[in-house]
């Protein structure tokens, strides 16, 4: 990626080494968060964390997060402040053209675990966004899992993360998330697998649509870098994490789409660049 030229970002939290508020308290919440969910990558939806957060939210004292405090300049903090930075200027112009005032979420950079308006956040969750909070949160650690574990290296795979998560910002912009949140608590357990992956598939279009729009008005791409990012949406599709778990694959049980899905989306936005594009939920196929 090409990002010399673009600035930083403003909205980078960075609560790396700082010790959790609340004590033990949010070790509770935090496991059950985990219980529940598990993984990100092994099919954890939002959704389901902000349910099973306030299932306990009478019962568990609220968490006050730390105090802000200016990002490290490290390499790899400026890169991910520059790509949010990228994404705020995608989206602000996307978003006006259509007579919209878009609104940046922050980014938090944290280690191990730390509180949200959804609960607990763990490590272990993977890259998340919280709509309660209009946060993102990400402990930089998963990329040493996304090369390594996943097998999807580069710096455009790491971009498209982060892409990825904006993408349900725009969502909860649009109260396209909260009218699904709102469908899935009158569905199956199937029907709702179903919603949740027709919300994440359209994050990912969103995701292409960032780097289609960044890069004609930047020039932010590399060769190589759109495969990058398809090899990060093969390798964390339902499918291939299931078969690699388990042995077996489950479709009814999809949260994220299949590898092949996720693939098809974010081509659809990377190759319109158009938002419009993307409405998961009228398609006749995924």
């Amino acid at each position: 990626m090409r990002l010399d030229n673009e600035e930083e970002s403003s909205n980078v939290e960075d609560r790396r080494g700082m010790s959790m508020p609340g004590g033990a308290r949010g070790v509770g919440i935090g496991t059950i968060i985990v219980a529940f969910a598990a993984s990100y990558f092994f099919g954890i939806d939002p959704g389901t964390v902000i349910n099973v957060a306030s299932q306990f939210q009478d019962a568990v004292p609220a968490q006050e997060p730390p105090s802000r405090q200016t990002p490290a300049s490290d390499p790899m903090t400026r890169f991910v402040s520059k790509v949010l930075r990228s994404t705020e200027r995608t989206w602000t112009e996307a978003f006006a053209e259509q007579g919209r005032r878009y609104e940046a979420p922050v980014l938090v950079l944290f280690s191990g675990r730390t509180p949200t308006a959804c609960g607990t956040g763990e490590a272990a969750m993977g890259p998340f966004y919280c709509p309660a909070d209009s946060r993102v949160y990400i402990d930089l650690a998963f990329y040493q899992d996304l090369q390594n574990r996943f097998k999807a290296p580069g710096d455009f795979a790491q971009a498209y993360v982060i892409a990825h998560e904006v993408g349900h910002h725009v969502q909860h912009l649009l109260g396209i998330s909260a009218q699904v949140q709102k469908a899935r608590q009158r569905a199956t357990e199937t029907q709702g697998n179903a919603l949740s992956v027709k919300l994440e598939l359209q994050a990912d279009c969103f995701a292409g649509v960032w780097a289609a729009r960044a890069n004609e008005a930047r020039q932010i791409l590399d060769n190589g870098d759109i495969e990058e990012a398809l090899t990060a949406a093969s390798a964390i599709g339902d499918d291939r994490l299931q078969r690699q778990s388990r042995g077996t694959v489950a479709p009814d049980s999809f949260t994220h789409g299949s590898s092949a899905q996720r693939v098809r989306w974010f081509k659809r936005g990377i190759d319109s660049g158009d938002m419009n594009q993307c409405n998961t939920f009228k398609a006749t196929s995924l």
